[in-house]
């Protein structure tokens, strides 16, 4: 599947990237490209991998120019590319749009230009049902995705999407900064202790972009099952992994911050495909003629519940604390082998 074949990863200085490159330098992959605008993490990576196999491209997805440039000979690409910090997309939303949106659309128009065979965008649970710029703005990347996919032929460009929750350990994951405090003997703090978040790592977020990439259609959106926990018993079980006893501290909830997360609404779920592990959302593939789709009936919507982080299987502290000790990040600070 990927012998002699050419992958762009968009973003990718980012923990994402990171963890894709771990997984395919020794592969049968010809050339990775690393996209994104940062030369220092650039630079960095280049240091730290000295892989022939890894070339770098400076440019930002907002310059439509600098995409297309980058794209000569690729065979596929992986979208993680995004302003994905909520606090700040919420005091600069235009960027956020720029970025995600915009952003997201350069790309998707230079792959096809340059007859890229597949594509794979990465979402966020934040996209469904979102209160906030960055969930909105992802939420209208994915509708730039299904749009796109609906007008390319998929035997020349094939496009689909991917969504999950918080990776754990990952840039912007509470995880670092708990472990952080900790270190710094500060009490860990927490917004709202009954805030539930899904729990997953880098290496099933590679995961579910791997699956996504092997089995999907034209258009489709792609979603991982996962485990959730309260923040309070994450906050809990990173204490109790480090033998820390100072209180947690609640400081009130941040800009654009959500109860709890939706990884698949209720609309989606009428039509998802269970497989197991994942969910597969096909594309909605009516036109604007809906006098053609018309049945008599509706379908009973009350019977159907979203997916959420608030009824998917809840982890409890011991539960959230031998996931946490799966994380080479964690091992690594508690001086573990890995």
């Amino acid at each position: 599947m990927f012998k002699n074949k050419t992958l762009l990863i968009s973003g990718g200085t980012g923990s994402f990237g990171n963890a894709v490159l771990k997984r395919f330098l020794n592969s049968e992959l010809k050339e990775i490209r690393i996209f994104s605008r940062d030369e220092k993490k650039q630079d960095d990576m280049r240091k730290c991998y000295n892989n022939e196999k890894l070339k770098f491209y400076i440019g930002d997805v907002r310059d439509y120019q600098s995409v297309r440039n980058a794209l000569f000979g690729v065979d596929y690409i992986f979208h993680a590319a995004a302003l994905k910090q909520v606090p700040s997309c919420e005091f600069f939303p235009m960027e956020a749009v720029k970025t995600n949106v915009i952003g997201t659309n350069n790309v998707l128009t230079a792959a096809i230009e340059e007859g890229v065979k597949k594509i794979v965008c990465l979402s966020t649970d934040k996209a469904a049902y979102p209160i906030n710029a960055m969930g909105i703005s992802k939420a209208m990347m994915e509708k730039v995705i299904a749009a796109r996919s609906r007008n390319i032929d998929p035997n020349k460009t094939t496009i689909c999407c991917t969504r999950y929750g918080n990776v754990m350990a990952s840039r912007g994951s509470v995880i670092p900064l708990f472990v952080d405090q900790i270190r710094e003997g500060k009490q860990l703090t927490v917004t709202d202790p009954n805030m539930t978040r899904f729990l997953m790592s880098l290496d099933e977020a590679v995961e579910l972009v791997l699956f996504a990439f092997e089995h999907a259609h034209q258009g489709d959106l792609f979603i991982q099952k996962a485990p959730a926990s309260t923040i309070h018993d994450l906050a809990q079980a990173v204490s109790e992994l480090f033998d820390y006893t100072k209180p947690v501290k609640i400081i009130g909830t941040r800009h654009g911050e959500k109860l709890y997360e939706t990884l698949l609404t209720k609309e989606e779920k009428t039509k998802a495909v269970d497989l197991g592990q994942y969910f597969r959302v096909p594309i909605d593939e009516r036109s604007l003629n809906y006098d053609k789709y018309f049945v008599e009936g509706t379908q009973n919507f009350e019977s159907i519940e979203a997916y959420t982080s608030h009824n998917t299987k809840r982890l409890d502290v011991e539960g959230v604390k031998e996931k946490l000790l799966t994380l080479s990040f964690i091992r690594k600070e508690l001086g573990l082998a890995n």
